[in-house]
């Protein structure tokens, strides 16, 4: 391969360290608009639920030294503020229970659930260090965190106002987590040291699955197949590998890596992490995001590059489609790669989805001779 519709608009912003937005923009779509435009972001996390789009992002402030976040909840069709949270630590993820509350992942070592409509907050529970993922499963019911710790823990957030009641497990990774990915009763769990984890969540006493990754270099990125069959897996050294879970030679015969987010310049080649993954909800194709600034999209099955959007201002940080496919959010935020630089302010774009751009190209199989 080369190369629920809601009446209002809510932005859902971390200030300070980290930020995370909600966007809900019924029966608008945009292309190349930035929506929010900050500065000194190092990293950002983008999460879209609804048939429309609602968009939860968080991210880090490299440069400043406060130790206090802001969450704040803003109307984004009037941008006037609406609510606000306080975090004593960054916010390294988030992501979303229903269009009424979320969950956040703080660099506090604590992983809080936040309730939009009364701007109440309840502290599930805390790792021993920094929570770097979290996930919510729709499956179980349960909030699924990996933390700095070396641990993925699962709360029930039924269980918030007690916190001896709200963990439901505690599971020893080998090294410290850096990205999870869920779907259906499977977590994949992406580790320093290349390691991956699969979990049946519902047996976690130890793994369905231990695997090394199939790229020599650091994990960026983990997500499952729409299908459930597998999972991509990034690293920052411009490649991606297609995964299985089935363990059959016919299955493991499938798997593959690619390279991408990379090119010549003076006869030498120039290779970018490749910081995020989105799967498209319909199709099952899939966008990856680059320091290189561009998106790609991709057809597993056929191994091709299917579309590569106009460049972004700087590294593309991370991505998200709404449920029905039909919007990309785009974080471009310049993520430190090349050290201390000038760069372009940091943004975040939402752009409709053309049908071309996401949807497979049958195969052509050559005439058969006469």
């Amino acid at each position: 391969m080369r190369g629920r519709n809601r009446v209002e608009r809510v932005l859902f912003v971390c200030d300070a360290f980290e930020m995370a937005v909600v966007f809900r923009y019924p029966n608008v779509s945009y292309s190349r608009s930035p929506v929010l435009d900050v500065s000194g972001i190092l990293r950002f996390i983008i999460r879209l639920i609804s048939n429309d789009v609602a968009k939860l992002v968080s991210s880090k402030d490299k440069e400043s030294k406060l130790d206090l976040q802001r969450v704040r909840l803003y109307d984004a069709s009037a941008n006037v503020l609406r609510g606000e949270f306080l975090h004593g630590g960054p916010v390294l993820d988030c992501c979303f229970h229903d269009d009424t509350s979320g969950f956040s992942a703080s660099g506090d070592n604590t992983v809080r659930r936040l309730v939009f409509d009364n701007e109440r907050e309840d502290v599930l529970g805390r790792h021993d260090a920094p929570v770097r993922c979290i996930e919510y499963s729709y499956a179980t019911g349960q909030v699924i965190t990996g933390s700095w710790d070396k641990t993925l823990k699962c709360w029930d957030p039924r269980g918030a106002s007690a916190q001896e009641r709200a963990l439901v497990g505690t599971y020893a990774q080998p090294e410290r987590v850096y990205s999870i990915s869920l779907v259906g009763n499977r977590v994949v769990v992406a580790t320093a040291g290349r390691h991956v984890n699969v979990y049946d969540l519902r047996n976690m006493s130890q793994p369905e699955q231990r695997r090394e990754s199939s790229l020599k270099y650091q994990t960026r990125c983990v997500r499952c197949y729409p299908n459930g069959t597998g999972y991509a897996l990034s690293s920052v050294e411009g490649r991606v590998a297609m995964e299985f879970f089935e363990l059959t030679e016919a299955g493991q015969s499938k798997k593959y890596a690619f390279k991408c987010h990379r090119k010549s310049e003076a006869g030498r080649d120039i290779v970018y992490p490749v910081n995020a993954i989105a799967f498209h909800p319909v199709y099952g194709t899939f966008a990856t995001g680059g320091c290189d600034g561009f998106v790609n999209v991709w057809d597993g099955n056929n191994k091709k590059r299917l579309y590569q959007y106009p460049k972004y201002p700087t590294s593309v940080a991370a991505l998200s489609f709404s449920r029905d496919g039909r919007l990309l959010a785009v974080a471009s935020s310049y993520t430190y790669e090349e050290g201390e630089k000038p760069h372009e302010p940091d943004a975040i774009f939402v752009r409709s989805v053309n049908e071309v751009e996401v949807k497979p190209k049958p195969k052509v199989y050559p005439n058969a001779a006469s």
